[in-house]
């Protein structure tokens, strides 16, 4: 059976070859144009003298040249298209083989006063998002972000059907990257829209009227010319009163040409992707409706979007000083298109934002494609409404290595609490986190790593990484009963599940189990679902009282003076710490 990594070593001997084709193409076709050149320059040299020849010689020799040109700009765009194929797979080998701490880790979109931002390893280095991240424009990063906090419980089966048909397209995912890599844009979509949505239009109707007027007038002078009813010198005065007329406009031109040029080349790069989602046939219901944005107009959104790429492309024309003279001398072109431009916008930046979304939204779910296929072995959970949040078999940690992982059977029954116990290092937290990244994947729709898994839709909060605040002047102990407060308060909304990690660490044992304890009751009343982890055994007592908190352990052993861990969950109460031995062990006390 061919594996994801065998895939992606094929496709890359694959386009390398086609790689190392085109460049051979390039270099003879560069050899031809030149030969080419050279001939028609000679040529022409030697029918000087003969009229006919020398015309039709310098005329075929240009159209010639000119599709060379044309030719040549084909197979290296060709070229640029699959270097990035290349460099995608590339990639995917290295994350395959755990290097992808080189992939943007996302950190700027970590939140502070958010349910589980900070707590399950979402953002930063060796990060779930720094794994995961396959997008390729900046609305696609920032909404994949976006998707990773949003705590959505809506859709997902629909989620996971568009997600499914994603990953077995693997030409298409690698084909909608490939495309957004080789139109890179400096500008963000956010300027643009901002620009596009306050801009009032400077040219009207009465300027182009007055362009097409003037146009009209400069053809009649050419053939006054031509027929000799008028002196070639009114031709050049026609010419600066043209060049006057423009330089009236010139400061507007100035302003729309540079916030235009600014936009170019995203919108050069969003038309190709909006053409490669228009074009394809998708099958899933999710996929289907958000194909459907960008499918309610008269036209495609694909060629709307190319058409206004064409109209700055014309504009920028003007930075040719031999255009720009003649161009505006006898035609007023920057005027003309100016108001081009503007018409488009006025009809067309209502459904701007929409299309921009559209393609972000495929850019992140390229990447939940691209996981699903890089993960055959992980599994899409059963959504039911049964009495269990989790019932997975052999759960484990999607970002550690599957020979180092080690998986544990977890069934949390809903308004359940499991108090988990255990030794200094044994897998308290990762199993914390294991479960938490569970519940985040199961919610946007992608599989879980287990073997297989039931999922009753619930939103995560946590409190895990409580840190204090020298700039809001806050101690260790306020900050985590803010955060407690935050989870409560949230709690009276709709039910959550909570991921607590060591709660009340910043106040003396005594009253820090009497806190704990009234706590963890606040959230059994509050029907609430979760796990709690603690160094503090006196926390079990609850279950004796509390029929939904159920004791769980991670157990440590010393065999041969050497601690032993099997890091898997086990029901009870842990009898065995390590700090004292720990301490022996490295010498730091006898």
């Amino acid at each position: 059976m061919r594996t994801p990594i065998s895939t992606y070593r094929q496709l890359l001997k694959s386009h390398s070859a086609s790689y190392q084709n085109i460049k051979r193409q390039i270099n003879l076709l560069s050899a031809v144009r030149l030969v080419w050149f050279l001939a028609v320059v000679v040529s022409l040299y030697l029918t000087f003298n003969q009229t006919y020849v020398f015309s039709t010689i310098g005329v075929l020799g240009l159209i010639v040249f000119l599709w060379l040109l044309s030719k040549h700009s084909n197979l290296k765009h060709r070229k640029d298209y699959l270097s990035a194929l290349i460099t995608i797979n590339q990639n995917e080998i290295e994350i395959a083989n755990g290097n992808y701490h080189h992939q943007p880790n996302g950190l700027a979109f970590q939140e502070e006063q958010h349910a589980f931002s900070l707590d399950i390893d979402l953002f930063g280095r060796a990060s779930f998002f720094q794994y995961i991240n396959r997008t390729t424009t900046q609305d696609g990063q920032e909404f994949l972000a976006n998707l990773l906090l949003s705590n959505n419980i809506e859709d997902i089966p629909k989620k996971q059907e568009g997600i499914k048909e994603l990953s077995e397209m693997t030409y298409w995912r690698q084909d909608y990257s490939a495309n957004a890599k080789i139109i890179e844009s400096e500008s963000h979509s956010d300027e643009i829209l901002k620009w596009l949505s306050h801009h009032g239009s400077t040219f009207s109707k009465t300027h182009r009227t007055l362009a097409v007027i003037f146009s009209m007038a400069s053809l009649a002078i050419f053939s006054l010319v031509i027929f000799k009813a008028l002196s070639l010198i009114y031709l050049g005065y026609w010419l600066l009163f043209g060049l006057f007329v423009s330089g009236i406009f010139i400061k507007k031109v100035n302003v729309l040409s540079y916030q235009s040029s600014k936009a170019k080349q995203l919108f050069k790069s969003y038309a190709v992707l909006l053409g490669t989602i228009e074009s394809t046939n998708f099958k899933s219901e999710w996929l289907l409706e958000h194909q459907k944005h960008i499918q309610n107009q008269n036209q495609k959104a694909s060629g709307l979007v190319k058409q206004f790429s064409q109209l700055i492309d014309r504009l920028d024309n003007r930075n040719n000083l031999i255009w720009a003279i003649v161009a505006n001398g006898f035609f007023l072109v920057d005027i003309w298109q100016s108001f081009l431009i503007e018409q488009w916008i006025v009809k067309h930046k209502a459904n701007i934002s929409q299309w921009f979304t559209t393609v972000a939204f495929f850019d992140a779910y390229n990447s939940f494609g691209t996981y699903a296929f890089n993960h055959p072995e992980f599994v899409f959970p059963d959504i039911n409404s049964n009495d269990n949040n989790i019932k997975a078999m052999e759960l484990g940690h999607p970002l550690i290595k599957a020979d180092k992982r080690v998986c544990s059977d977890v069934t949390i029954q809903s308004q359940q609490f499991f108090i988990v116990t255990g030794a200094n290092m044994a897998g308290k937290s990762t199993f914390l986190r294991t479960v938490g990244l569970c519940i985040v994947s199961a919610n946007l729709g992608l599989p879980v790593c287990a073997k297989n898994a039931g999922y009753k839709p619930i939103k995560l909060i946590t409190s895990m990484r409580t840190t204090d605040s020298l700039t809001d002047d806050s101690s260790y102990f306020f900050s985590e009963l803010k955060r407690l407060q935050y989870i409560v308060n949230q709690l009276q909304n709709e039910p959550y599940f909570v991921i607590l990690d060591e709660i009340l660490k910043g106040t003396n044992s005594t009253d820090k189990a009497i806190g704990s304890k009234k706590f963890i009751e606040r959230l059994v009343k509050s029907k609430a679902t979760g796990i709690i982890a603690t160094h503090d055994l006196s926390l079990c007592d609850i279950e004796a009282t509390q029929t939904a908190v159920k004791n769980y352990f991670f157990d440590a052993e010393i065999k041969n003076n050497e601690l032993y861990f099997d890091y898997k969950l086990k029901q009870g109460i842990c009898e065995n710490m390590n700090a004292s031995f720990l301490l022996k062990k490295m010498g730091i006390v006898e």
